[in-house]
């Protein structure tokens, strides 16, 4: 039996400014989980790391652990890799005064 994967765009063609997050994603089901954050234009002033954060009910979220860079040229693309997350996930930055980005952000899970 093959293993059920499945990818979902949580933002697409965001630019980020300030504070910023991904739509949520309900991934209970998954056991492991990579996001991908791509630029689909030159970021903006100093690019700082966005974090991955959990949720028991997609409302309330939390640190998880799990940082990732995000990208400082243009078609860039940056990855990390998450186990163990209860049911919720989204990615979650906080950018400088005067800094912005644009992204495309994918979450791939696989059961």
């Amino acid at each position: 039996m093959l293993p059920e994967n499945i990818t979902a765009i949580v933002a697409r063609n965001e630019t980020w400014t300030g504070e910023a997050a991904t739509e949520s994603y309900e991934a209970g089901w998954a056991h492991e989980v990579i996001i991908f954050v791509r630029a689909l234009k030159a970021p903006v002033g100093p690019q700082p790391v966005a974090e991955v954060e959990i949720s028991p009910d997609g409302m309330h979220w939390l640190p998880e652990g799990t940082v990732l860079p995000l990208p400082t040229r243009k078609d860039e693309t940056r990855a990390a890799r998450i186990k163990h997350f209860g049911n919720w996930l989204r990615l979650h930055v906080r950018l400088d005064h005067g800094a912005s980005t644009t992204v495309l952000v994918t979450i791939h899970a696989k059961a």
